[in-house]
């Protein structure tokens, strides 16, 4: 987990420069704040998908490439078999598996998102465009501006993604859901 936020952080720390910029000037023009970005690209905390993708899309680059290092290449179809997509562990309570890594040009991001039950507070994201998440198992909370959502097995929500959101594993069990991100 933790080799997995150096390296992000070392693809952060190499794109920034370079674009020639510094970490004051990334972070503006990303609509992130300067701390944020700093702790990311430092390696010394998690590194939100949501972060990400504001820099990829920004900077018109597959998320991808920040995220796991490798270019997407297919541009007609990308086949992902069971268990197989490519995968990070962001924290010991966050685990995402792209759905289609080496698609190019994609107008989503599906993955399946894991979170293990834990007693930290909610960490709390927002990003350009919508997002749809569907539970595959387990029981989630999914926060949306304040309004807690509960979550169970099959069903789906389908939401702003501006708005800030975030979630946790409910009755102490591992949730497993569908996200894509659009």
């Amino acid at each position: 987990m933790e080799e997995a936020i150096k390296q992000i952080a070392a693809r952060l720390r190499g794109l920034r420069e370079i674009l020639e910029m510094t970490p004051e000037e990334l972070a503006k023009d990303c609509d992130i704040q300067v701390e944020e970005y700093q702790e990311a690209e430092s390696g010394i905390a998690d590194i939100s998908v949501s972060m990400l993708q504001k820099i990829a899309r920004k900077y018109d680059i597959a998320l991808d490439a920040l995220m796991f290092g490798e270019e997407p290449k297919m541009s007609s179809y990308f086949l992902t078999r069971a268990g197989k997509g490519v995968s990070i562990e962001r924290t010991k309570a966050y685990k995402y598996q792209s759905l289609a890594a080496g698609f190019i040009h994609r107008q989503a991001d599906p993955f399946i998102v894991t979170v293990e039950p834990n007693d930290m507070p909610i960490h709390y994201n927002s990003h350009d465009g919508q997002e749809f998440n569907y539970v595959l198992e387990g029981e989630m909370m999914l926060s949306i501006n304040g309004k807690e959502l509960i979550l169970k097995e099959g069903d789906s929500l389908y939401f702003n993604s501006k708005l800030p959101h975030g979630m946790k594993a409910l009755n102490g069990q591992r949730v497993r859901f569908l996200a894509v991100i659009m």
